[in-house]
């Protein structure tokens, strides 16, 4: 049963503001208000720490991704200081994915927060990745 709360709704649009930054400026300046200082992101392509290392990551997914921006899908669900919700990545223009069909990248991450409603630690988990070819 989910105990979600306006603190979790809170800590992951932050999140996702944090994602779909695309200046150096806004990117730095959502990075500290979604995490803490010593917050980290662990996903299978990368495990980072602090503010400069997580914003390297989301400016290297926009490089790969230039025009695409993360979307939430589903509901946040929530107990206590931990949170869980699925995402995709979509084109920009319309909000679907490029061509049709479904997102390239789409995912589910699990946070923790802190007492702040900061986050502590993001564990990603990718479902769909795009594949070469």
């Amino acid at each position: 049963m989910s105990a979600n709360t306006e603190r979790h709704d809170t800590a992951v649009a932050r999140y996702f503001e944090a994602w779909n930054a695309v200046d150096q400026e806004t990117l730095t300046k959502a990075v500290a208000a979604a995490w803490a200082e010593d917050g980290s992101y662990t996903d299978p392509l990368a495990a980072v720490s602090g503010h400069e290392q997580i914003a390297a990551v989301i400016a290297a997914a926009h490089e790969q991704f230039p025009g695409f921006v993360f979307r939430r899908t589903g509901v946040v669900d929530g107990h206590h200081d931990t949170a869980r919700f699925s995402w995709e990545l979509v084109n920009e223009a319309g909000g679907t994915p490029s061509g049709g069909g479904s997102a390239p990248v789409a995912g589910f991450d699990v946070i923790t927060l802190d007492g702040q409603g900061r986050i502590r630690s993001v564990l990603g988990f990718l479902d769909r990745v795009p594949t070469e070819g």
